[in-house]
């Protein structure tokens, strides 16, 4: 497999516009391990190699297990997540794969009380954002270095 497309420099304003989602998400009160897990299990759903590969990386950087890395795709059957992160895991399945379900109720009941207002927007900017680079990555072929 070949890259398609150098959509950076292809476009640099685009590029610009999803830069600007990230320093939002970055001075968000959602805690840095919260999003490389929402963004890797994302890239999971998605099955972008680029995203799954950098955000594994980045996670294990901020100093997140391999354990941890290694059971995001299962987390459901492990007790390695927090409440709040297992809250935010399954709003990022939902939104990811929206078509599906259309976020049913009992999702919403789920994640509610695990973060305020601010963070579930910030939450689904983060979701957007990771899903939007996601289509980046995979519709140019983003190769991993």
């Amino acid at each position: 497999m070949e890259s398609r497309l150098d959509f950076y420099k292809a476009n640099p304003h685009a590029i610009k516009a999803m830069l600007a989602l990230e320093e939002r998400i970055g001075k968000s009160d959602l805690e840095k391990s919260l999003t490389e897990l929402v963004r890797l299990r994302a890239s999971q759903i998605n099955g972008c190699a680029y995203c799954v590969d950098m955000h594994t990386a980045d996670a294990r950087k901020g100093g997140e297990t391999d354990r941890r890395l290694a059971t995001v795709v299962v987390w459901r059957e492990t007790p390695f997540f927090t409440e709040r992160e297992r809250a935010a895991l399954e709003w990022t399945e939902a939104l990811t794969l929206v078509s599906h379900d259309h976020v049913p109720d009992q999702v919403w009941e789920a994640v509610k009380p695990h973060f305020t207002e601010a963070e579930l927007v910030d939450l689904t900017l983060l979701i957007t954002a990771i899903n939007g680079w996601n289509r980046f990555a995979i519709g140019f072929r983003k190769l991993p270095a």
